[in-house]
């Protein structure tokens, strides 16, 4: 059955390439007796003109050389053409290379032209090969721009045409660099988006007055707003992807003002592999508009470190736990365990890797949760990982604050239980996923993750065969629950958009931003560090929310309204990356800060746990003051 089925594909690949061949036949063909009609075409109008066009004044002589030559010549031209691959371009694509490629072609032909009519005794008139061969070199380019011609004026038709019952979109460049060179010739090129570039907006002033393909530069970031009213811009399409992600958001700063729709053209990585295309010109998401540019880790060494070991990820169907899936199965690992109490989560995350990578990725994937003692115990003992990233926790602050005895269960408890079993199994690395809201908590959620990083740090003392750390950072774009879905779902729907405070700031990273952290501090831990990623600078929601508006190409509190709801139970209007207590020390990459181990008594603490695990089982009311007594900076509010 296999050979039969691999019989049909070859067959099915033999018939298209028998028919790409044969198309391309009779395009060349084409192009060739084009190019024998252009050639006899202009050495006839080179005699004509040199008897000042007057065809019985011709000496007879010179008509009948005419006649023996000219054959020849187009010999000569089909040999000469073949040999430089003139007749293998793709017609619709011919370029100036070709063009140049063609004047080569002439640089050879035209002295044997002339030698070879010397050699046969017809010598003609040197006007004759002057006008002759220029003519007819002229009529070959044309020959192959003609079909460029004839598609631009049948592509304008259609888009004047479809004007009629389809909307044009004005559109502004900005750029007028090579990228903005490109998506140009590619919106001119692609009548059906119906988006006609009108104008260029370039901070380089010498370009000024001047215009790219038909389209005018008319200046720079300053002149956006005036210029896109100027010329009826409905639609802006940033095309800068080298310069810095603050110099981006400059531009689009300005640009959002406009009302128009906001879009940007891939990043210099896909337009160095050449893959620009009005196909892949995506919506500005509001990572463009933090103002910093991505952050990179250079995880080589991590990934080495991760190729041919068993890694078990908890919560790896979460926003964190699957892209550290996702970026560990890429690295060779020598078994991935996917643990999760979500069922539909796990699943997810398992066919998308099965997927990709079907059988050369030894993927196992479980369900069960990390409150469960024997459960994480076996688990442990059977896999033997040699490196644990935990993801699992409850990290809704809202939810948590209705459900503090949970919060504990899972956050606490499981972390501890975790990283005991970790322990027990002989597990060389684990890496809890921290927050900022650890920092100072006002909530039941920081107030527990604070209680984990000092789980991790108890746990490095007593077991020093295996290196605890833990990773902390802020809130993380497009993940599960965040605020980013949530604003976008109330655009979606006409409004309102619901800020709780206008003064609140967050902390922001991308998904790829925080794992590379976590992947990180596997490598760089020693036992017991608080990671800290320097995030820039924290961004207001208020700010964020309106720029989703504008970006949606909509106006604030006119066309969305936006309403402040205050302060939910728990949260603050900012969150620290590190405690005063904590110091901070740099690594080798300057954006990756470690807080020192604050010292404890471990045995206390130890006491401490034991009575708030017994005390969340009972839904005891007063649990945040035994919280309270554990974290000395938790300072909830309204309790």
């Amino acid at each position: 059955m296999g050979n039969v089925t691999n019989q049909n594909v070859d067959c099915k690949k033999e018939h298209k390439y028998n028919l790409n061949f044969k198309s391309w036949i009779s395009r060349a063909l084409i192009i060739f007796l084009c190019d024998i009609l252009a050639t006899c075409f202009a050495f006839f109008m080179a005699l004509y003109i040199r008897y000042d066009f007057r065809f019985k004044d011709i000496d007879p002589m010179y008509l009948e050389w005419m006649c023996y030559l000219v054959p020849l010549w187009c010999l000569f031209t089909f040999v000469v053409f073949y040999g430089m691959r003139l007749y293998h371009s793709i017609w619709s694509y011919f370029s100036l290379e070709e063009a140049i490629r063609i004047i080569e072609a002439y640089l050879l032909l035209t002295p044997i032209f002339v030698l070879s009519s010397w050699i046969l005794h017809m010598r003609m008139p040197f006007t004759f090969y002057v006008f002759g061969t220029l003519t007819a070199l002229f009529l070959h380019v044309c020959i192959r721009f003609s079909y460029r011609i004839i598609r631009r004026f049948v592509k304008t038709t259609e888009t004047i045409r479809n004007s009629d019952s389809k909307k044009t979109h004005n559109v502004m460049i900005l750029g007028a660099g090579n990228s903005g060179s490109v998506l140009i010739k590619e919106l001119k090129n692609y009548p059906d988006a119906n988006q006609v570039p009108v104008c260029i907006i370039d901070d380089n002033p010498a370009k000024w007055g001047r215009s790219l393909y038909g389209v005018p530069i008319v200046g720079g970031k300053d002149d956006i707003i005036t210029k896109a009213a100027e010329y009826d811009v409905d639609t802006i399409i940033y095309a800068i992807p080298s310069v810095s992600g603050i110099v981006k958001k400059q531009y689009l700063d300005i640009a959002k003002e406009t009302g128009c729709k906001l879009r940007t053209i891939p990043g210099i990585d896909q337009l160095a592999n050449g893959q620009v295309s009005v196909s892949q010109i995506k919506e500005v998401e509001l990572i463009d508009l933090l103002g910093r540019d991505p952050i990179t880790v250079d995880n080589c060494e991590v990934f080495e470190m991760i190729k041919g070991k068993t890694i078990l990820v908890t919560g790896g169907g979460g926003s964190i736990g699957s892209e550290l899936c996702r970026q560990i199965a890429s690295h060779d690992p020598k078994q991935l365990i996917i643990f999760d109490i979500y069922e539909n989560n796990a699943y997810e995350i398992q066919q998308e890797l099965l997927r990709k990578y079907k059988d050369s990725l030894n993927l196992v994937t479980l369900i069960g949760s990390v409150r469960n003692t024997h459960r994480i115990n076996s688990v442990m003992q059977k896999y033997k990982p040699d490196i644990v990233f935990h993801a699992a926790a409850h990290k809704h602050v809202p939810l948590m604050e209705d459900s503090p005895n949970e919060a504990i269960k899972n956050n606490v408890m499981g972390t501890y239980k975790t990283a005991k079993a970790a322990a027990d199994a002989g597990v060389k690395k684990f890496v809890l996923i921290s927050t900022d809201k650890a920092v100072n908590p006002t909530n039941i959620m920081g107030a527990t993750k604070r209680i984990c990083e000092m789980v991790i740090q108890m746990m490095e003392r007593q077991y020093p065969d295996t290196t605890f750390v833990a990773v902390r950072f802020g809130n993380v774009l497009g993940s599960n629950g965040s605020v980013i879905p949530l604003f976008k779902k109330q655009i979606a729907e006409g409004g309102p958009v619901t800020v709780t405070h206008k003064d609140i700031t967050r902390f922001f990273m991308t998904i790829p931003e925080a794992v590379s952290l976590v992947l990180q501090a596997s490598y760089y831990a020693w036992g017991g560090e608080i990671f800290v990623l320097d995030m820039g600078e924290p961004v207001r929601i208020d700010d964020m929310a309106r720029n989703l508006i504008k970006l949606s190409g909509l106006r604030p509190d006119v066309d969305i309204k936006i309403e402040y709801s205050g302060l939910r139970p728990g949260e603050k209007l900012y969150e620290e990356k590190l405690m005063a207590e904590e110091g901070m020390k740099t690594t080798k990459n300057k954006l990756i800060f470690i807080g020192k181990p604050i010292e404890m008594d471990d045995n206390e603490f130890k006491k401490k746990l034991g009575r708030l695990d017994d005390d969340s089982q009972e839904d005891d009311e007063n649990i945040r003051d035994y919280v309270k007594d554990i974290v000395p900076t938790y300072h909830p509010h309204n309790y």
